[in-house]
């Protein structure tokens, strides 16, 4: 075990943790020093156990928000990957209908006899 001094409020601790953890012992040492140095200040001093219950409290709480917005994010990020896979699935289909070849030749008869009466009638007039 490795044997870390941190600060925190004013105040010294020596603390343990698994070695090649130090660094991020200190670190939430360093958030919790934040807060109860915000403490400290407003309140001035308090005992020790009040004071690193209320930085806890205070550190949880932001802790919380940040979840909340995490969660949120998360959310808005699935929404929009389902939004996203829904137009790409969905996209506009134009559906073109095959007309038989058959049907096709007699339309193209009937134009060509419609044309013809319409020629004979143009002569006489």
């Amino acid at each position: 075990m490795a044997e870390v001094r941190i600060h925190i409020g004013g105040r010294d601790f020596e603390v343990t943790c698994q070695p090649g953890e130090e660094h991020f012992l200190k670190a939430a040492a360093k958030l919790l020093d934040n807060e109860a140095t915000v403490l400290v200040s407003q309140i001035g001093r308090l005992p020790e156990a009040r004071m690193l219950l209320m930085a806890g409290l205070m550190l949880a709480d932001k802790t919380a928000g940040l979840e909340d917005q995490l969660r949120a994010m998360e959310e808005r990020a699935e929404l929009a990957e389902r939004v996203a896979t829904h137009a790409r699935t969905t996209q506009e289909r134009i559906e073109v209908q095959v007309v038989p070849a058959d049907l096709l030749a007699r339309v193209s008869a009937l134009a060509d006899q419609a044309e013809a009466l319409a020629d004979r009638l143009e002569e006489r007039h």
